[in-house]
């Protein structure tokens, strides 16, 4: 596993997520296009908790111990219990982008690192610490990619009596 690619991978969000939020309204930043999906802030902060209670974490367990045990998480329900879309932008946007500068940082300390250190999720089987990587990494794309879908959701809603049916022609 090349870890300094899937490492530069990582350092590419924080500034994609700063342009797609850069000049949007507050509004659209909370803007869901149905009440049990997610709105733009909500995405941003649940990156910044992932940052901190998932992927750094359970990465930094397996190269440590990796028959150590994970904590429960349950990301799933993180926009409601934790308020998400009720917290400021900007600063959701900074904490992301702290902790991700915290992950980047770790993972440049790394040294002799043992990517194929296994451990054994129970619903999952077998996660290998490069998997864990890859995964985050993977995740990152996957949300970035939920984001350019809110931002267009959110144009083409906004948009009436106009349509954006030209972009796709």
């Amino acid at each position: 596993m090349n870890a300094v690619v899937v490492a530069s991978q990582l350092a590419t969000t924080p500034p994609a997520i700063r342009a797609l939020l850069t000049g949007l309204p507050d509004e659209l930043a909370r803007w869901k296009p149905a009440p049990a999906k997610w709105s733009l802030l909500e995405v941003l902060c649940h990156l910044a908790d992932e940052e901190r209670q998932d992927f750094r974490l359970r990465l930094r367990l397996i190269l440590e111990s990796a028959e150590a045990p994970w904590p429960d998480i349950d990301p799933g329900n993180w926009p409601v219990q934790r308020g998400y879309n009720t917290r400021e932008v900007p600063a959701s946007l900074l904490d992301f982008e702290r902790e991700r500068a915290e992950s980047l940082k770790w993972l440049g300390g790394l040294r002799h690192v043992r990517w194929d250190a296994v451990h054994h999720h129970p619903k999952l089987g077998s996660l290998a610490a490069g998997d864990i990587l890859a995964a985050w990494a993977a995740h990152d794309l996957m949300h970035l990619r939920q984001m350019i879908n809110l931002r267009l959701a959110a144009l083409e809603a906004g948009a009436p009596p106009y349509s954006t049916r030209y972009a796709t022609a």
